[in-house]
């Protein structure tokens, strides 16, 4: 059975940072591409970023460049999302999803599994 656990979302204040953690299990870590997406409310789903797992390529989000890393623990099978200077129009809830697709991409129509998201909540 293919999962994608979420953790690490909370609670808070601006300027400050969070770390997100994607772990994967029942499949192949290296073949995927891994990403994270987010939805705020009444927003639709937006892509945040995404790693190829085999070769280390990143894509971001204008909005988060330059704040949040993507980064993986291959031997964890785990994905990370490092958040620094976070805002408050970064509350959302995170989601990973994988796409077997071998490209850094934020097209949510190419990802077929998702977790269950956490949220994540930026205080001013």
């Amino acid at each position: 059975e293919v999962l994608l656990v979420e953790s690490g979302g909370g609670l808070v204040q601006a300027g400050k940072s969070l770390r997100l953690s994607c772990a994967a299990s029942g499949f192949t870590f290296d073949d995927y591409a891994i990403g994270w997406f987010r939805q705020a409310p009444g927003k639709e789903r937006e892509g945040v970023s995404c790693l190829t797992i085999n070769n280390g390529r990143t894509v971001y989000a204008d909005s988060v460049k330059g704040r949040f890393t993507i980064s993986s623990d291959n031997a964890k099978n785990t994905v990370y999302l490092q958040m620094n200077s976070l805002r408050p129009e970064d509350t959302a809830v995170y989601y990973c999803a994988r796409t077997p697709f071998n490209i850094e991409t934020m097209d949510p129509s190419l990802f077929g599994s998702w977790g269950q998201g956490t949220q994540v909540t930026v205080s001013a």
